[in-house]
């Protein structure tokens, strides 16, 4: 079998820390296995088919509706980061397979219009909001009519603990964490010079030096740095130089683009969302059959469940309909 084969090359070459195929938790609910795949390439293939992936084409990464083709959507991010991520497990010998899959899956759950559209959730939810949980969720129970992917618990796991705080159970997910930061921060940085808001001579000087001028060269540094950290050790980190370099940039765009770009299309998003919200709280009768489920037991999560799975066209087409006046409406 297939399979056999790709068992064989990972106890042949791949790295004693990394996460092999054979040794899987397993999934919540027993499956049959795949003759011809491994429980990873399963998950990459099952989260590239559904249907939250494919909404991501139509997400926000930072810019709403830029005027130019060249901006980074939720979709190319997620790309962008399946292919660091997928860098630094093959430099490093751990599982590519994994990692890809925990990458493609990362941010199945975050809203419309950026980080914008999370920081409205989680003001609104009683028990919050925070895009990777959501992520999860949608893998594990709103995906395939509301039964979910079942995914493995190393996939699982890398989606909820991407983010910064996070504390992943496989290097695989840890170099998926570090992928997102490089991934984001670099095109955001692209985004923002494109878009008006920053000029290359605005970035702090410090980390430019320690990472270099361009898109290319600061990723290339950033995974040469992991590399030579984390080859043959029991973990995945930067060196300290290049890590306080990356928080200065990321403290850098938070400060001048994250919370300042487009001020008025925030608001605006932010009104949408809050009128949505209130809508649907009051009458979740109207909310799609995936969701009316989860409302009989708890309507704020059901709301944000709909909420945060609609694209920014969506969100702003469903707002049209329920309260911009209509033509020859009385």
């Amino acid at each position: 079998m297939m399979k056999i084969k790709t068992y064989e090359k990972e106890d042949a070459f791949l790295s004693p820390y990394a996460k092999k195929s054979a040794d899987t938790r397993g999934r919540l609910r027993e499956e049959t296995p795949c003759n011809m795949r491994t429980e990873f390439q399963r998950d990459r293939d099952r989260i590239i088919y559904s249907k939250a992936f494919l909404r991501l084409k139509n997400k926000t990464q930072v810019f709403f509706a830029p005027d130019g083709d060249h901006y980074m959507s939720r979709l190319t991010h997620t790309l962008d980061v399946a292919q660091i991520a997928r860098s630094l497990a093959r430099v490093l010998s751990l599982n590519e397979d994994l990692t890809e899959a925990i990458a493609l899956g990362h941010d199945l759950g975050h809203t419309p219009f950026g980080h914008i559209g999370e920081r409205v959730l989680n003001s609104l939810c009683p028990t919050g909001f925070r895009h990777s949980v959501q992520s999860l969720r949608v893998v594990d129970k709103l995906e395939k009519d509301g039964k979910g992917l079942n995914l493995t618990f190393e996939v699982r796991d890398g989606i909820l603990n991407h983010t910064k705080s996070g504390n992943p159970a496989t290097l695989e997910g840890v170099a998926v964490s570090l992928a997102d930061r490089i991934a984001y921060i670099n095109h955001d940085i692209e985004d923002a010079i494109r878009a008006g808001f920053l000029k290359e001579e605005d970035l702090p000087q410090g980390p430019v030096k320690v990472f270099g001028r361009t898109t290319s060269a600061r990723i290339n540094t950033a995974i040469r740095d992991i590399f030579a950290e984390s080859e043959g050790k029991p973990y995945v980190r930067m060196s300290a130089e290049k890590q306080a370099a990356l928080d200065e940039l990321r403290s850098f765009m938070f400060e001048r683009v994250y919370e300042q770009s487009n001020k008025l299309i925030q608001e605006s998003a932010e009104r949408m969302l809050c009128a949505l919200y209130t809508y649907f709280s009051e009458r979740p009768e109207e909310l799609p059959a995936v969701y009316k489920e989860t409302a009989s037991d708890d309507i704020p999560r059901a709301v944000c469940d709909y909420l945060s799975s609609m694209t920014d066209r969506y969100a702003i087409n469903i707002f049209k309909e329920l309260f911009v006046p209509r033509e020859g409406s009385v």
